[in-house]
This record gives C-alpha cells, structure tokens and sequence, in this order.
C-alpha cells in the first residue's frame, strides 16, 4: 500500500499565535520562512520528494489557506485533500485517517526543514514491517551541531539526549493507540508532568533518572501502549527544529540560508 502525508496546520486555540500576529496572518502556518509560507514549503517538499504519494492538510478553515500558492496549486491538480482539524490533536489525526488511510506520515505545518530523503528513509523503514508506530528523532549532538540556538531542551536517556522530529509513521489503524500520547499538546521536555499522564509513574521515572536507553525506553512505551512503537534515529540534527517562536523562527531562516547558498 501506498504511504500517504498528513500535514497538521490547524489553530490550537482561539487566540492568534504571536508569530502570525507579527506576520500579519491568521494561521501560524502562513508565517513566511526565507519568503514562502511556511505549509507551502513543507507541502511542496512531500510533494517533490514523494510524487506518487497522496497529501492531507489538516486545518479547521481550508478557506483561511486555500489561497497559498503550493496549497491552490496541489489543491487544483487532485494531489492535495484538506480535512477539517479538530480541538485535539489526536482527534485530527484519527478524523484524517479515516480519509487518507494507512500507512500515514504525520508532520506538522512549521516543520519547514524537513527533506525529501528523511521522508524516503521513513517509507522504507515503515515498509520493513518491524513497527506499529515510527518516531524519527535526532542526537543532541547533531541538533546542536546543526544550530546551537536550534533546541534548548532534550530527552536525557542512557546514553544521551533526544528530540524528536515531529516526523510520525503510523501502519494502521491499531497504531492510533499510540497518538493518545499526544491529546494534550506532547512537548514532554517542557512539560514534564504530561509525561505521568501520557506514558505512566515508572516511565517518567525512566526518563527522569535516565535508566534506559532510547530503544529501551520506547520498548517501555510499546508495552504500555499494546503496539510496537520503534524510534528511527537521524543523523541530521536539522530535523528537529521547527518553528515554535520568534528564535526557532530566525534559526531556520539562517540554517536555509545557509542550504541556498
């Protein structure tokens, strides 16, 4: 079966995010980044890489984004399915898949530096038949290396520490148990509290105390979530900045700077 790719650019609430009230737009996903909005470049990204691949854009006003280039363009060739985004993120998630179908990529509308070859790479990692659920995450190091102002909190395990990538692989239907991990918003390196709720006492523990490595952690979580949940390690510490203010905002302008040249 052919992979599919969500893309997540709804509002979270009602009041407008601080960089789209900087940018003058409605949705944080309109904020330009190296002068393209940011969901027009993720979009044309999956589109480029993965030209056999279906595209889902998740938002709770299509109209509000309909007008963007990248989106108008996919949107008018057939390639481009917009789906009404729901309060909680997991509620999305589960109400694109009963559109888009399995396998499904998930990302999000600010993750403007993901690549084609990280997308490549999940597909065939999902392929393998190894794994109910993927999560791409990234080495403290190479995100560091990447940008040392790119992310200022990390997962500590044995062994290191971690940020994910906002990059999801999910096989089926069974996999959506794992998203509940996510209903009230994820960023567990902020938040370490959502950790008890999402994943339990003894796995906070784990992670607080650094008692096992990242395969053995996410051994842990597969367990409690009853799916096989592996992590796919990266290389390029890039992919685990995206674009959450004002500093990730000018770090990713730099770093794509830098790409073109």
């Amino acid at each position: 079966m052919t992979t599919k790719i969500l893309v997540l650019a709804g509002r979270r609430s009602a009041t407008l995010d601080p960089l789209a009230e900087a940018a003058g737009v409605t949705h944080k996903c309109l904020v330009p980044v190296r002068g393209e909005a940011m969901v027009g470049r993720v979009l044309r990204t999956a589109a480029e890489a993965c030209p056999e691949v279906d595209l889902f854009l998740s938002v709770e006003d299509f109209a509000a984004v309909a007008d963007e280039p990248t989106v108008a363009r996919l949107h008018a060739a057939g390639r481009l399915t917009p789906v009404e985004a729901r309060y909680q993120i997991v509620d999305s998630i589960v109400a694109a898949s009963q559109v888009s179908g399995f396998p499904l990529i998930i990302t999000t509308a600010d993750n403007v530096l993901m690549t084609g070859d990280v997308l490549h790479d999940l597909i065939a990692e999902g392929a393998k038949g190894e794994a109910d659920a993927i999560v791409v995450v990234a080495e403290k190091t190479d995100i560091l290396a990447a940008h040392p102002d790119g992310q200022r909190r990390f997962y500590e395990v044995r062994g290191g520490g971690y940020s994910n990538c906002n990059l999801f692989w999910l096989g089926s239907e069974q996999a959506l148990r794992a998203t509940e991990s996510f209903r009230e918003g994820g960023q567990f390196a902020k938040r370490p509290g959502r950790i008890v709720k999402a994943f339990g006492v003894m796995n906070l523990i784990r992670f607080r105390f650094g008692l096992e490595t990242i395969h053995g952690m996410f051994r842990h979580i597969s367990r409690r979530f009853r799916v096989r949940i592996k992590p796919m390690l990266v290389t390029d510490g890039r992919l685990a900045i995206d674009v959450d203010n004002e500093r990730t905002h000018r770090v990713a302008e730099e770093i794509l700077a830098r790409a073109d040249g």
